[in-house]
């Protein structure tokens, strides 16, 4: 008869087997920075190609490991320029090309890339913790020069959301603000044994490419207002508009435009009125944010701010 074994025997025995599968590759991984190396080969050269690598390309590569992902870029690209954290990995790293003719070619940043100066790249290629990635993701939108495009790995479900369009359950936030910047396509499902150790989630890779010229919208403005209108997404804008503190944030800035362009609040204004009114003019007021499209929400910015309704101080 088999032997039988508890739950919690059989977790120690994963985790164990895990910890001796991170001692293998060199440098201890660290857990707290989410280390998880890929080791699968066909899929890191998947994620070069993806790239479309040219010889005159610099590449930025964020979270490079031990560089499974960033000798195959050596080899097609001018240079790479490693944006590591743990300083472990960036010695692993270093060491794996020293003496090669690709030595030349690599430049390690040792440090937060959240924190970092971005220098200039054609190409991005990240497979980062899974924790930053809002963080990251607008970070390199914010950057310019703008990139010709960055290969990035996710958790399978942020990339999902990045990619959504309107009516797809997981339609958010986070998928108008990346697509208002940025072309986003899925192009690779990655299983979690692709990795050593393996991680608890399973993980996709999105191509970004940003829009060139990227639209004249001041961002903070523009997530204010998209903030309000997911609060609630599958409520009518007209419902969202009525939670708690929007109306009230509303007049506070509607009154501190007036003051600067010398416009006269009358005593019986209403802000309610007022913002319900642009909503039935727009043809917005019974529509739900899951529903629309980014030029919809440019239409009702745009009109909420010619009648001096803005989203940030």
């Amino acid at each position: 008869m088999p032997k039988v074994t508890s739950k919690s025997h059989t977790r120690g025995a994963r985790e164990s087997a895990q910890a001796q599968a991170a001692k293998s590759l060199g440098p201890l991984l660290n857990k707290d920075l989410g280390q998880h190396i890929l080791k699968n080969p066909l899929v890191a050269q998947g994620i070069v190609d993806k790239a479309g690598l040219k010889p005159t390309d610099t590449v930025l590569e964020i979270g490079p490991g031990t560089g499974n992902i960033t000798v195959r870029m050596l080899t097609a690209c001018k240079k790479v320029i490693a944006s590591e954290m743990d300083p472990r990995m960036a010695a692993e790293l270093t060491k794996r090309v020293q003496g090669t003719p690709e030595q030349r070619k690599l430049e390690v940043i040792v440090g937060d890339f959240l924190k970092v100066d971005l220098p200039y790249f054609d190409v991005c290629v990240s497979n980062t913790p899974y924790q930053i990635s809002s963080a990251l993701t607008f970070k390199l939108l914010a950057h310019r020069p703008l990139f010709r495009c960055a290969i990035l790995m996710f958790q399978r479900e942020f990339a999902l959301r990045l990619v959504a369009k309107p009516g797809d359950a997981l339609y958010c936030r986070l998928s108008v603000n990346a697509q208002l910047y940025a072309k986003i396509e899925h192009v690779m499902k990655v299983g979690k044994n692709n990795f050593r150790p393996p991680p608890q989630v399973e993980s996709s890779v999105v191509r970004v490419e940003p829009i060139q010229p990227p639209p004249p919208v001041n961002f903070a403005e523009w997530d204010g207002m998209v903030r309000i209108c997911f609060s609630r997404k599958n409520k009518t804008l007209a419902a969202s508009f009525k939670a708690g503190g929007v109306y009230e944030m509303c007049e506070a800035n509607y009154r501190t435009w007036a003051a600067q362009n010398d416009v006269i609040v009358p005593d019986e204004f209403e802000i309610k009125q007022y913002v319900n009114q642009i909503l039935e003019d727009t043809g917005f007021a019974e529509q739900r944010a899951a529903k629309m499209d980014i030029q919809d929400f440019m239409k009702l910015l745009l009109a909420f701010n010619n009648a001096g309704i803005h989203f940030t101080n």
